[in-house]
């Protein structure tokens, strides 16, 4: 037997599929794109760890990284450019103001040696772990 499920208001099913977009964007932000804080990715290497994040459309010059107590912070201003005279502005999807990011660092970071790369749009932070801290293998002597 076959059962028909019909939805008498796509439009609602669309609004309802909104709503909780936007309750994610509040509970959770940055963590889909939206909003003022930039997606990142962070990646684990035997050498370290590597933090990506998307900051298209900004001046190098614009971002500042700061280490303090294990927090890596990474900050950002996007300005606004200013329309010509006579021009009107119909839509505006882009985010200007103030981004911002902070993670928690593991202790092995060895943050005297952080170096970061701007590169089309997309900032990469390396972190490499310190000496002591990297994996390595102890031979077992035999007497």
């Amino acid at each position: 037997m076959l059962t028909l499920l019909r939805n008498p208001d796509p439009g609602f099913a669309a609004l309802s599929a909104e709503v909780s977009r936007l309750m994610n964007d509040i509970t959770q932000p940055g963590a889909r794109g939206y909003g003022l804080a930039p997606s990142a990715d962070i990646v684990e290497t035997e050498a370290g760890f590597q933090v990506v994040l998307d900051l298209p459309g900004l001046d190098p010059a614009a971002i500042k990284l700061d280490i303090e107590n294990d927090t890596l912070t990474v900050q950002a201003d996007r300005k606004q450019p200013a329309l010509a005279d006579g021009a009107t502005l119909h839509r505006s999807e882009r985010r200007f103001g103030t981004f911002f990011r902070a993670f928690t660092l593991p202790k092995t970071v060895d943050g005297a040696r952080v170096e970061a790369r701007y590169d089309a749009g997309v900032l990469t932070v390396t972190l490499p772990k310190r000496d002591e801290a990297k994996p390595r293998t102890i031979a077992v002597q035999v007497k």
